[in-house]
């Protein structure tokens, strides 16, 4: 289908800003190069309206430079491959020290102690190149312990509950409300070799009644944690542990706040550029979600 390329004067953690706050309006994919960000919608989504939001949007976030505003600039793209030409900018990277995530097109032999995880990304989130999946990774090499039941709420590529297992779970659920996500994450499964242990589900977050998990984890954005959070922490074990991303490190006060809120302790925050994630617990002897 036809997109509408934004191009936006701007880097750094600008950047990153930008992509958390247009993603959230509509926006489906995002590369930087040499002093500009460029952000992609499809064409059947613009419109006057919406051009004065994504402005308005840009206005708020880039500083006008000595030159004057923001230069920002759309252009309309027919319809092509898509798919085709955004593989060609993926390959094998270290989202950890020892984890690998390789891109079904490309080889990679592992050192000893890697951990390969092979994903046919297919424009679902979760690649290993955005920072928030990296440092949810991270978070659970310190924190998941071998047997853990895990969920992943906005699964994606399905990435997060396959290295859960692949880290030493027993098993895991990934969720997802996008048909698109939920088809890929099925496939990266079987390419893993994890179907007996990983099954994806399409929808927001399970019944209570598929709990308790020992782990839960959600890499979305602060709008929607929020939404998600009590629903979260009800299929979450006393004593479990709850890792979240999609979060800028002017969430933190915010998120740390609602956590508090809700009986959640912290353990451990990691951040990377302008992303942070969080990793907390329940106390064993309160159910999860309640108040301190």
């Amino acid at each position: 289908m036809p997109f509408v390329e934004v191009s936006i004067a701007t880097g750094g953690d600008t950047a990153d800003h930008l992509v958390a706050l247009l993603s959230q309006i509509g926006f489906e994919g995002f590369w930087q190069d040499e002093g500009a960000l460029r952000g992609y919608v499809q064409a059947d989504r613009w419109s006057p309206a919406f051009q004065e939001e994504v402005f308005a949007t840009v206005r708020l976030v880039v500083r006008p430079s000595a030159e004057g505003p923001p230069q920002i600039g759309v252009t309309r793209l027919e319809d092509q491959n898509w798919n085709e030409a955004w593989e060609k900018t993926i390959r094998p990277i270290h989202a950890t020290e020892h984890i690998v995530i390789r891109p079904t097109w490309h080889r990679y032999d592992p050192a000893p102690g890697d951990t390969v995880i092979v994903i046919d990304p297919k424009m679902s989130f979760g690649t290993g190149y955005h920072e928030t999946t990296r440092l949810v990774l991270r978070l659970m090499e310190h924190h998941l312990r071998p047997g853990m039941r895990v969920l992943d709420v906005g699964t994606g590529t399905g990435i997060l509950a396959i290295a859960a297992v692949k880290l030493g779970a027993a098993s895991a659920v990934g969720t997802d409300i996008d048909e698109w996500s939920f088809e890929n994450a099925r496939e990266n499964i079987v390419l893993n070799d994890v179907g007996g242990k990983v099954v994806v589900r399409h929808g927001e977050v399970p019944t209570p009644a598929d709990g308790p998990f020992d782990m839960v984890i959600a890499n979305i954005q602060r709008n929607v944690l929020l939404e998600l959070l009590q629903g979260m922490l009800d299929l979450l074990s006393p004593g479990g542990i709850l890792l979240l991303s999609g979060l800028l490190t002017g969430d933190r006060t915010e998120m740390g706040d609602a956590l508090a809120a809700h009986g959640v302790r912290p353990l451990e925050e990691l951040g990377e550029n302008e992303w942070i994630a969080l990793a907390g617990t329940t106390d064993a002897g309160r159910p999860a979600g309640a108040s301190a």
